[in-house]
């Protein structure tokens, strides 16, 4: 026989024979192609771009953190300064200058506490006071004869008026069903109107009493009687003549004196002596004694927001030292993402000047603030204390904006937070009413109401604001200076604003991160589409390999059955 040796191949295939068969392996099949790995790979090498831009965007958020925390430490401090920034004392001021506190104290005996309780507004004028009580108001009061029962029918059928003085009154209707308790509510529903109400006493077991009381001082109860049974005759409260049958208390005003003058009012709340102050009056001062009354400047107050200031400042330099961390080679720490920042470094440059500017010949030193190694601020409390009882103008013009004016005709109402220094034509026109206000020719910076000037919005002027009492029109120099509180309350704000340098440099980077991601998007959606395509090349490549392979595996078995043969 004759002996066949033949090859084929698709990668590599060899076929040999015996004397009597022919035997064909071939080793190439579609599943000995990792095709997943192929594609993995390809799509890969497209997304490594993606991969450095998604890394910029992280390393721009990291950023932007650390933008927003100096923008919300400068916010808030910012904030605590605004107590310190103005120092225009009136009943309208909210500033730590104009908060008041009052102290009270007696001679002889009498207990302080006990006769009088007061309340002091922002802006009240500042002074001692002696202040004797000979009576305070009360309200009149009356009660009725005994009852038996308080829930049992009076079996009485009438119509009363009550009021109080000559106040408006109001008619209340008994039916014979009607208990003292019913009477009692029949009364005081009516007491909005009447500004009488009723109560019931127990004397003892089955004896009840009915009391009227009037809810203003220094005025009667008034009572008639016009239907039916006289029902408060039957209870007692009145006699046969209509008067009150037992008066408990009479009504009377107040009456009292202060530094010597006498006064008399309706009410134990005395709102109307001392602009900006009321006075509680609880009870009488003996004869020979007084209460002696001390309003002052709350200096806890202006404590309080230098406390904060050294606080709110801390934590803004603290978040400032944290981005100026090295690591041990000497390098920026991987945490300090703002490191070498100009920004950063002009807004604490600024804070820094103005703590130490010097203003009204005096420092921050002198109310006891101090920069210590880390330029933090400390404060001696001691030596702060000390200057806001001996000095306490000059801590005022130290801290907070000054705006003075060259005649006394124009009053300063509000500096406002960014005071300016002009000078103010005013003209008033023929029937002497204020017309305009303008600074160098231009009106819109001010805007006027009768007498009061206000800066308008949107203008360098403001919030300030001013009262004009002359009647001629004049040219008047407005002076104004900026304390510190006042200068590191206009640098954090405008900082910290939504159209500072921090919110621009933080809005820069969220659009670069924005365009950044557009990128990554367009990167990954083409590398997506990528791989699509790849799948299905290579399902067209497995499946040209498994035909190749089936067509082999059917030549392999046509000349196996040939040579046989």
């Amino acid at each position: 026989m004759t002996s066949v040796s033949s090859s084929t191949s698709s990668t590599a295939s060899t076929s040999t024979s015996s004397a009597s068969t022919v035997t064909t392996t071939g080793t190439t099949t579609s599943t000995s192609v990792d095709w997943s790995a192929l594609i993995t790979a390809a799509v890969n090498a497209k997304l490594t771009a993606a991969t450095t831009i998604s890394t910029s965007i992280t390393n721009n958020e990291a950023k932007i953190s650390a933008y927003q925390t100096l923008q919300t430490d400068l916010s808030t401090l910012s904030s605590g300064l605004s107590s310190l920034a103005t120092a225009v004392v009136n009943s309208l001021a909210t500033n730590a200058f104009a908060t008041r506190a009052a102290t009270i104290s007696s001679s002889g005996d009498v207990s302080a506490s006990s006769a009088l309780s007061m309340s002091v507004s922002n802006g009240a004028a500042t002074g001692d006071h002696t202040l004797t009580i000979s009576q305070v108001a009360t309200a009149q009061k009356v009660v009725g004869t005994s009852q038996s029962s308080q829930t049992s029918a009076l079996g009485y059928s009438g119509t009363f008026s009550l009021g109080l003085g000559s106040g408006s009154t109001a008619d209340i209707t008994v039916t014979s069903t009607m208990s003292m308790q019913d009477v009692v509510d029949a009364i005081n529903a009516q007491t909005s109107t009447t500004n009488v109400q009723a109560s019931i006493v127990q004397v003892s077991s089955g004896s009840y009493e009915m009391v009227l009381s009037g809810t203003e001082d220094a005025t009667d109860i008034s009572y008639s009687s016009t239907s039916g049974d006289d029902i408060l005759n039957k209870l007692g409260v009145t006699d046969s003549t209509g008067a009150f049958a037992d008066v408990l208390q009479t009504s009377q005003a107040a009456e009292f004196s202060l530094d010597g003058i006498s006064m008399t009012r309706d009410t134990n709340d005395i709102t109307d002596v001392l602009t900006g102050v009321t006075f509680n009056l609880l009870q009488a001062t003996p004869s020979g004694t007084s209460l002696s009354i001390s309003i002052e400047p709350d200096t806890s107050q202006i404590t309080t927001a230098i406390e904060s200031l050294v606080t709110n400042y801390n934590t803004f330099r603290d978040a400032v030292i944290a981005q100026q961390a090295t690591a041990s080679d000497g390098t920026a720490d991987s945490s300090a993402v703002l490191f070498g920042d100009g920004t950063m470094r002009d807004i604490m440059d600024s804070l820094q000047n103005a703590l130490n500017s010097t203003v009204g010949g005096l420092t921050m030193a002198d109310l006891g603030l101090s920069f210590n190694e880390k330029n933090e601020l400390e404060l001696d409390t001691s030596t702060l204390s000390n200057v806001l009882s001996t000095n306490l103008s000059g801590v005022t013009t130290l801290l907070s904006a000054q705006t003075k004016t060259s005649s006394s005709q124009l009053s300063v109402v509000n500096t406002g937070t960014s005071p300016q220094s002009f000078t103010l034509d005013l003209t008033v026109d023929s029937s002497g009413n204020l017309s305009s206000a303008s600074v160098g020719g231009d009106s819109s910076l001010f805007t006027i109401s009768g007498t009061t000037i206000l800066g308008a919005a949107g203008t360098a002027y403001a919030g300030m604001a001013f009262t004009y009492s002359g009647s001629t029109s004049q040219s008047i120099t407005v002076t104004s200076t900026s304390g510190i509180a006042t200068q590191l309350y206009q640098l954090s704000k405008t900082y910290s604003s939504s159209s500072g340098s921090l919110q621009t440099l933080i809005t820069n980077l969220t659009d670069r991160d924005t365009d950044l991601q557009q990128k990554v998007d367009d990167i990954e959606s083409n590398a997506s589409a990528y791989q699509t395509q790849l799948q299905t090349q290579y399902a067209n490549y497995q499946a040209a390999i498994t035909s190749a392979n089936n067509t082999l595996t059917y030549l392999k078995a046509l000349l196996n059955s040939s040579s046989s043969s």
